[in-house]
C-alpha cells in the first residue's frame, strides 16, 4: 500500500520547493557590469593631473577673490566654487553654447611670448541676467532669463562692465607663477563665428558655480586654450629650474662668505699624549721627579684636538728643535661626520 503525506509533510515539501525557486531566482538575477571609461585615441590627453592640480590651485584663489568682488559690486551674499577642471577640444566647448550666447575674450601678454591666442569666458545668461538686474536695483529674482535669451544693447554693456572685474582678478592669481598682463578685449556676440582658436586645438575649461543669495545660482566657464598653456608651462618650468640653480649657487656662496669671514679666527689645538686615572690621595702625595704612567706605548699615535673635540691622530716628532706632531689620519667622529 503507498504511503499517505500528511499535511504538514506537505506544506514542508511545498515550502522547499519555494526557496529552491527563490535561489534561482536570485542566482539568475545580473550582476551589474563594471563601467570602464574610453580612451579617445584620436585626441590624447596632453596635461599631466599634476598640471591641472596646478590650475586647479589657481583657480581656487580665483574663485575666493571674485567671491569678494561679487559681494562688493552686488551688495548680496556670494560664493563662487571651483566645479572641475577639465581637458576638452575647443569644439566641445563651442558645441556646448546656444546661438544666443555671448561670450567675452581676454588679451593675453607674456614678456616671452608676446602673441597668444585669447582667454575665453562665459557666463550663463541667467546668471548674468541676475547681476544685471541687481546692477540696476532689482532684486535679481523677477528676471525671466533662459538660455536663448537675447541681450539688449543696453545689457550688453553691463555685461562688459561686470566681465571686466571678473577678468582682472586673472592677473592676480597667476602672479605668484608667472608675471602676465590681462585685459579685457571684447564682447563676441556669435561665438560660431570666433576663429582666434582652432576648432581642433586642446583646451582647457574652469567650471565655476557662483551662488547669489540663497536661491540664486548659474555657472561660469573659462577656457584657456592650449598654446597659452604651453607657453605659461614652459615659463614655469624655466623659472623653477633658475630658482633651483640660483639656491645652489647662492649656497655655494653662503659658504664661502662663511668661510672668508671666520678664516682668521684662531683655534686651539692640543695634542693630547694620554689620559690616566689617579685616585685622589695618590695626587695628594705627587712630588717633583714622580711618574705617571699614560697606560699608552711609547711609539703610539696621540690625538690632537681642536678646540677641546678630537679632529685628527698622529706621531709626536720634532720639526726644527721644537716638540711636533705629525698628522696622519682624521679622527673617527669626524669621518663619520664628514660620510653623512
Amino acid at each position: 500500500m503507498a504511503d499517505v503525506l500528511s499535511q504538514s509533510q506537505i506544506d514542508a515539501l511545498l515550502n522547499s520547493m519555494n526557496n529552491t525557486d527563490e535561489e534561482k531566482s536570485v542566482e539568475k538575477e545580473p550582476q551589474p557590469k563594471q563601467k570602464y571609461r574610453k580612451y579617445d585615441f584620436y585626441s590624447p590627453k596632453k596635461y599631466t593631473k599634476d598640471k591641472l592640480k596646478l590650475l586647479r590651485s589657481v583657480y581656487d584663489n580665483y574663485s575666493r577673490i571674485a567671491t569678494s568682488q561679487i559681494n562688493g559690486l552686488f551688495r548680496v551674499a556670494s560664493e563662487v566654487q571651483v566645479v572641475g577642471v577639465e581637458e576638452q577640444r575647443y569644439y566641445e566647448f563651442g558645441n556646448a553654447l546656444n546661438e544666443t550666447d555671448i561670450i567675452a575674450l581676454a588679451k593675453v601678454e607674456i614678456p616671452e611670448y608676446p602673441k597668444n591666442p585669447p582667454m575665453v569666458f562665459h557666463v550663463s545668461p541667467v546668471l548674468m541676467g541676475v547681476m544685471i538686474d541687481k546692477m540696476l536695483g532689482g532684486t535679481g529674482m523677477d528676471t525671466q532669463v533662459d538660455g536663448s535669451y537675447v541681450y539688449t544693447d543696453i545689457e550688453i554693456a553691463l555685461y562688459e562692465s561686470i566681465i571686466q572685474h571678473l577678468t582682472r582678478i586673472t592677473k592676480d592669481v597667476w602672479r605668484t607663477y608667472i608675471h602676465m598682463d590681462i585685459e579685457f578685449d571684447r564682447i563676441e556676440e556669435n561665438p560660431s563665428m570666433f576663429q582666434g582658436i582652432s576648432v581642433d586645438e586642446t583646451v582647457v575649461i574652469v567650471m565655476l558655480k557662483i551662488s547669489m543669495g540663497e536661491d540664486m545660482e548659474g555657472a561660469m566657464n573659462i577656457c584657456i586654450p592650449g598654446t597659452l598653456l604651453f607657453n605659461i608651462f614652459e615659463i614655469i618650468e624655466k623659472t623653477k629650474h633658475l630658482a633651483d640653480q640660483d639656491g645652489e649657487t647662492a649656497n655655494r656662496n653662503n659658504k664661502e662668505e662663511i668661510m672668508e669671514s671666520i678664516k682668521e679666527s684662531e683655534m686651539e689645538v692640543t695634542a693630547q699624549l694620554g689620559v690616566a686615572k689617579v685616585n685622589l690621595d695618590d695626587v695628594y702625595n705627587l712630588h717633583v721627579g714622580d711618574i705617571i704612567d699614560l697606560n699608552k706605548p711609547q711609539d703610539s699615535e696621540i690625538s690632537l684636538q681642536i678646540s677641546g673635540q678630537p679632529w685628527f691622530t698622529g706621531k709626536l716628532g720634532v720639526y726644527n728643535k721644537n716638540i711636533a706632531v705629525k698628522i696622519e689620519d682624521r679622527a673617527e667622529s669626524v669621518k663619520s661626520d664628514v660620510a653623512v
